[in-house]
This record gives structure tokens, C-alpha cells and sequence, in this order.
């Protein structure tokens, strides 16, 4: 193919810039030639085989896979794969989801015969203890890329529960600050660049003492990375906290 030809010799970030410049025919490269890619990030959410010619997932994983494209930034401290590839699952997940709650009555997995339980509670129990079951695999991948965003700010899961401020008044106005950050291009672009908290600026926005900043700021980081990576599981733990 002639296109791919005249390709080899750029690279993956300066064909991702020229598509975010308005190159179609090099976005279009991309969406052809990394199907594999996405199909395989989708099948590792669906668990299953998944066919780019019959599965509706696939169409969102191309369709998201395209945002990544048109919104990777290289600052954010991650490759793009890495994010194309977080940026997938989310939306399929979010799918996922929405296909649930759509339908009365989500299908089984194989190993349940429904047609065998005539106690109706007892279906309703089995079909609840599956998606529970589904909803823990989600939040565990998720934990999984949480916590290498993480390390990119030299944070762990681990020190989490001892960094969180133990009072519920301080947990309110720590994840307060960290939807400020999140919420202001040019403190969000700071700590994207510098890996650290905005001290000095952040304090003209909140009404919180330097000492308390410093104090809480591994923690708010740690917030600021679950609003900036939109990790749909993790974050509600954060719904209804610091609003």
C-alpha cells in the first residue's frame, strides 16, 4: 500500500500530531492499521473473542480509539498506546453499562441455567451475584492502571489509606481542591508538565492554608488522577464528595 510505504520513516507521536492537525488520510492509516489493537483491548473487557466485522464493542473501540487520537496529549507522562488503550476500555465499559441498564434482564453466562431455577428469588440472586461479579473484574482493571498513573507521581496505592486526611470535613475539601486543578486548564497543565501540586497559585482559588496544602497534597494528586483518567468505577467513590 502506498501510504503505509511513505510511513515508515515517522513515527507513532508525529503521526498522531499530524492527525491532530486535520490529516485525514494518516488518522484513517491509523484507525485501519491498529484494529488488531483495539480489537484485543476490547476483547481483554468483553472477555470474549471479539469479530470487528459483527461486534457492536469493536464499533466503540474504533469510535474511541479515534478520540484518543484527536485528544492524546504527549505531557500526560504515558505513551499513546498506554492511553489509547485505557481510553478504549472506558468507553466499552461505559457501553457496557449502558447496555445494562437498558435491559430488564441482562444475559447469563454460560455456566447458568436459568430455565433449571424455578424459584424466581433464586435467578434474581444468581443474575445479582453476576453482575457484581462483573462490576469487581472492572474495578480491578482499573485499579490496575490506576495504580501505574500512579507511580507517575511517585504515588502508591499502598501509602493511600495512611496520605488520606482521616477527618471527613478535610476528605471533603481535599477533593474539593483536586476538582479545582482538574477544572482549570492551567493548573491541570502544570501538574501535567511538573508532576507536583500548583502551591502557589492554587492558594489564590481555595480557602485552605498553605500548611493544609502541603499536608494533603499526595492525596490530592491521587484524587486529581481519578478525575483526569475518568475511571468510571473508582470515581464513585468520589460522587457526592467535595461537591
Amino acid at each position: 500500500m502506498v501510504v503505509s510505504e511513505s510511513l515508515k520513516s515517522i513515527s507513532l507521536e508525529e503521526m498522531i500530531m499530524s492527525a491532530q492537525e486535520g490529516d485525514g488520510t494518516i488518522q484513517n492509516f491509523l484507525l485501519r492499521s491498529y484494529q488488531p489493537f483495539i480489537a484485543t483491548c476490547v476483547s481483554e473487557v468483553c472477555k470474549r473473542f471479539i469479530d470487528p466485522k459483527k461486534d457492536d464493542e469493536f464499533s466503540i473501540g474504533l469510535w474511541a480509539f479515534n478520540e484518543a487520537i484527536l485528544s492524546y496529549a504527549p505531557d500526560r507522562g504515558c505513551s499513546f498506546l498506554s492511553f489509547a488503550k485505557l481510553v478504549v476500555k472506558r468507553k466499552v465499559i461505559d457501553y457496557i453499562r449502558y447496555i445494562k441498564r437498558k435491559q430488564p434482564l441482562f444475559s447469563l453466562d454460560e455456566t447458568y441455567d436459568a430455565e433449571k431455577m424455578e424459584n424466581p428469588r433464586e435467578i434474581t440472586a444468581v443474575k445479582r451475584r453476576y453482575a457484581q461479579e462483573q462490576d469487581w473484574i472492572k474495578l480491578r482493571e482499573e485499579l490496575l492502571d490506576y495504580k501505574e498513573r500512579l507511580a507517575v507521581y511517585k504515588l502508591s496505592l499502598a501509602e493511600l489509606s495512611n496520605i488520606a486526611p482521616k477527618h471527613r470535613d478535610a476528605r471533603d475539601s481535599a477533593v474539593h481542591t483536586a476538582r479545582i486543578l482538574y477544572n482549570d486548564p492551567e493548573l491541570r497543565t502544570y501538574i501535567y508538565r511538573k508532576k507536583k501540586l500548583p502551591i502557589k497559585e492554587l492558594l489564590k482559588k481555595v480557602n485552605v492554608s498553605k500548611k493544609t496544602l502541603e499536608r494533603n497534597r499526595k492525596f490530592i494528586l491521587a484524587v486529581f488522577v481519578v478525575l483526569d483518567e475518568e475511571y468510571i468505577y473508582i470515581n464513585d467513590y468520589l460522587k457526592g464528595v467535595g461537591n
